[in-house]
């Protein structure tokens, strides 16, 4: 999954180059709030034009749950990147998606120009038979396929995926964009080869959630850190009282034999030493509360723990110091509340610190990272929640597996 053809090996001159990017944009009012993801799709864009190609721009925009409307299309989207590359973008607002006007708007294009597609949901589910004829009728338009979505990657969607076969079919290029193939570049290579000594640290909500990540980086890394809500099953499969810290009973058989395993194969498996727990959930989440550190084997059973404390913070910050590799997915406790974020800013700034490979995998960890103000320390953090994990997981992902193999 790791030796794909790039946008860089694709002679775009001339031709009609489809390019899947994340242009999956928070809005407010019709204004987008936040330009980062398609600041990230430029190079690649800017890339094919430069080459003379004739750049045909495509993504999805929100769930689509009420079915085609104007506060899910794609059209701040057309004006920003007109903004951004300095030339007029073309808009094709057809709720078809490839109709005739989508047709007709490729068949006007000259070498350098760029069209934008109308919101690809906008054709019902992509991923089922539909799928098909939407797949071919994307494939039709172009010569070439280059897909920049790493956030949409896990999805065997119509304008992810299936689009690839057709392209194929007509002897065109199936290849990744720049983004995507730093994804690959860093998540990929932290799996499959990375430096050591190799760190990955795990939080967030639920066990349930990761199962199939810890299973698969405890067989990878050196040491694997666990914090977060998550934390809380394991230490009640160790058999300590956790009060009315996050739980799922159902998963304290599997916490047990992943501690095993990490035994066996010789694996540091780090978990809190001590928590800092409140009496009552904040409403609203960052509303003032009153917090109690308490060590793991004194925990108060009517108190809910929601970050590390401490001598937690110490184990963890000084297991990252030696490392060259490390992996982070998921904060360390209720990272939105100032009382309650002190873990995760901590692990923020131990990695921050460190000379290691540092990756964060998407998701709340990507966000407290930003909101910190760390986001330039670190080597890599991953626009891609979902798909991110299902890499850390080892997972194939069919938006990767999709592009021609070099």
């Amino acid at each position: 999954m790791l030796n794909k053809k790039t946008v860089d090996d694709i002679n775009a001159k001339g031709k009609r180059v489809l390019v899947r990017c994340d242009f999956n944009v928070p809005l407010k009012d019709g204004k987008i709030t936040d330009e980062t993801r398609i600041n990230a799709a430029l190079p690649t864009i800017k890339k094919l034009i430069n080459d003379g190609g004739r750049v045909i721009l495509c993504s999805h925009l929100g769930k689509v749950k009420e079915g085609p409307n104007e506060k899910e299309s794609l059209a701040p989207v057309a004006k920003a990147l007109s903004e951004k590359l300095g030339k007029e973008v073309t808009f094709v607002a057809d709720y078809n998606v490839t109709g005739e006007a989508a047709t007709k708007a490729v068949e006007a294009m000259k070498e350098g120009d760029v069209v934008l597609l109308q919101n690809t949901r906008f054709r019902g589910k992509e991923e089922t038979k539909n799928g098909e004829a939407f797949s071919k009728e994307l494939a039709d338009l172009a010569d070439d396929y280059v897909c920049d979505a790493f956030g949409s990657s896990h999805r065997a969607h119509a304008s992810v995926a299936g689009v690839t076969t057709f392209i194929s079919a007509k002897g065109g290029t199936n290849a990744v964009g720049y983004l995507m193939q730093k994804e690959i570049d860093f998540l990929g290579n932290a799996v499959e080869n990375p430096k050591r000594p190799f760190v990955a640290i795990l939080g967030g909500a639920k066990v349930a959630d990761k199962l199939n990540v810890i299973n698969n980086l405890l067989e990878k890394c050196d040491t694997l850190i666990i914090g977060g809500g998550m934390a809380y099953t394991f230490l009640k499969a160790q058999g300590y009282e956790i009060g009315k810290s996050l739980v799922d009973d159902e998963k304290l058989d599997y916490c047990k034999e992943m501690m095993d395993k990490a035994a066996k194969l010789g694996k540091k498996l780090l978990l809190p030493v001590d928590s800092v727990t409140i009496a009552e959930f904040p409403s609203p989440i960052d509303a003032p509360v009153d917090t109690l550190v308490c060590d793991v084997d004194k925990m108060v059973a009517d108190r809910e723990s929601c970050d590390i404390g401490p001598k937690t913070i110490e184990l963890f910050s000084d297991a990252v110091k030696s490392a060259k590799t490390v992996v982070w997915n998921g904060p360390m406790g209720v990272f939105e509340n100032p009382s309650l974020a002190k873990g995760t800013l901590a692990v923020a700034d131990a990695l921050a610190k460190t000379d290691a490979i540092t990756i964060i995998g998407g998701g709340d960890s990507a966000a407290a990272v930003n909101q910190m103000g760390y986001g330039d320390k670190m080597s890599h953090i991953s626009t891609g929640g979902g798909a991110s994990l299902e890499f850390l997981e080892g997972k194939e992902l069919p938006g990767v597996a999709a592009a021609d193999n070099k």
